[in-house]
Parts: C-alpha cells; structure tokens; sequence
C-alpha cells in the first residue's frame, strides 16, 4: 500500500516521504479500515509516540496521522459491533502505525459508525479537534449555561470547535487569534474577538475557563484572568501558570465512540461545521502539509478518489 512516512524527527514535516508499505494484519480487537480520508495535526512529529513505542523502542519509519474515515475492509478475531463493508470514522492509537495510508489496523472500540450522508473528508475533520473540543469544554472544564469562555486559537481546527460547541452549551464565547482570523472566528459563533498582537488580553476581564492550545506566556496571562472556581484547560502539556483560585487541567484527547457519536449527530443537524482548508491526494499530501503560505482550516488527504 501507498503510505507517508516519517523517520528524522528533526526534519519536520519536510521529512515527511510517500512510499510502499506492506497493508496491515488484522490482530486481535483489530479492524483493518480502508482510509478514503485522513487528518494529520503537525504537532504529532513532536510527540514521543510518533516516534518510539509504548517501551521506548524505535518504531520508524512510521507513519503519522491519527484521524480517519473509511470502509472496515477486515475484521480481526474478537472484534465486535462492526462489520466488513461499514463507514466507518475514529481515533486511532498513538503509538502505532497511522492514517496516512491506504489501509490502517484499528481496534474496534475506537471506530464510529459515519452516515452515509457524511462525507469521508468531513468526518477524517472531525476526531481530534472534536473530541478535544468536547473532552475539554466538558470532561475537565465542566462547562455549565450561562459561564464564559476564553477560546484561545478561535480560528483554528479546535478552537472553532470550542466555539461551537461552548455557544451551544449556552457560554458566553471570547476568541482570540490574529487579525486576520478574526471574521473566520465569528463567523463560527465567538461573541467577541482579541487580537492578540495588538489587543490587551487583559481588558477581556475574568472568565469562567479558558480553553488553551497555545501555552507560554499567553497561557500564564490567561491564568490570571481565570475566575474564583474557574478553570485553565490546555492541551500543550503541563500548565506553566494555574490560577489563584481555580484549576489547571491538562489532558491528551482520548478516543471515545459515544462522543463523536454525538459530534456527527450535531454535524448532521446544522448545529455543528467543520473548518476544512486544504484536501490534497495522498500523492501530495507531503506538499500540502509544507505550504508556502499561512494556511486557513485543516488539512485533509482523500486518500481514495
């Protein structure tokens, strides 16, 4: 099968190579997808799972991407509640081979049923920056009505999720970014927009949680700004700042089928959008996740035509 591949970890994704692997066996728990269409999140190359498995051996040349959206093309013994010929979308492990294939071995409980009336493309959008969306607005931020949020990155795969997602919760939404991401941030529902070159973050005042994807000194500002009993949420790792009176929660996306079940379920009823860029084929996927010029949305390879 036709596979990118990643083997120099300082080479970033211009070490990314499209080469021939052999397809994947369907091991216990397993289903072997066949990908029509992939996601990729550039920080996976700094990840030590993309790299090393779960006993620090080397595993390169591997071969990144973590979202998909595909057809179950075989079962292995034990796998359950699929069958061959399904649409099928999901997360798949960290520390083993990945989507940017033709073919990629899943276990089952990490694979939802995709209707038919979504599109491969759009449900390969829709793992990571739903699932964090959901995970960290819910799972740790306890997002209640009537709370608001500071939605770091409103522009970006995830932090129009957030946006989405907190407005429908009924929070009040503040998106930051650049400039130039400001009309994309409230066209997918942020309330208010700072620019974070050239507006105050302080001038926002205080709010309940504050979504974090950028971490630094962004994220230690934003602590101070957290209210009595609010929450910090980041994804960038161990949170460098916490607030006085309130929590600082990190968390690594975490597959789960009953939430991107209800992801697809809001997609399909005009509640939920996705914020897709770029589709490229599997041939130029290398290209398209080396561009020449600031991108907008996430990059999507259709694998199959």
């Amino acid at each position: 099968m036709k596979a990118i591949v990643v083997s120099d970890q300082a080479a970033g994704t211009a070490g990314m190579t499209l080469v021939e692997r052999p397809e994947p066996p369907a091991a216990t728990n397993d289903v072997v997808v066949q990908v029509h269409a992939s996601g990729f999140v550039p920080s996976e190359l700094e990840w030590p799972s993309t790299w090393t498995d779960r006993v620090n051996h080397d595993r390169t040349p591997s071969i990144p991407g973590h979202e998909m959206a595909g057809v179950v093309n075989a079962l292995g013994y034990g796998a359950t509640g699929l069958s061959v010929g399904q649409r099928v979308f999901g997360l798949t492990d960290w520390h083993r081979d990945g989507t940017l294939a033709e073919y990629v071995a899943v276990e089952a409980r990490n694979l939802t049923p995709l209707p038919g009336d979504v599109e491969f493309t759009v449900g390969a959008s829709l793992p990571i920056s739903g699932l964090t969306a959901w995970q960290g607005l819910f799972d740790h931020g306890h997002l209640q009505a009537g709370q608001s949020v500071l939605a770091h990155g409103a522009a970006g795969a995830v932090g129009t999720m957030v946006t989405q997602l907190a407005r429908e919760a009924g929070a009040y939404v503040i998106g930051t970014g650049r400039a130039a991401d400001r009309q994309k941030a409230l066209e997918f529902g942020a309330q208010e927009f700072l620019d974070l070159d050239n507006d105050t973050l302080q001038d926002i005042g205080h709010v309940d949680l504050v979504f974090d994807v950028i971490g630094g000194d962004i994220q230690k500002r934003s602590a101070a700004l957290t209210r009595a009993g609010g929450t910090l949420v980041t994804v960038v790792g161990p949170p460098e700042a916490r607030p006085t009176d309130g929590l600082a929660i990190d968390f690594v996306v975490e597959s789960d089928r009953a939430q991107l079940g209800e992801i697809v379920h809001r997609l399909r009823d005009g509640r939920l959008r996705t914020n897709i860029g770029t589709i490229a084929t599997l041939d130029d996927a290398v290209a398209a996740f080396n561009p020449t010029k600031r991108t907008s949305g996430k990059t999507i390879i259709r694998v199959r035509p």
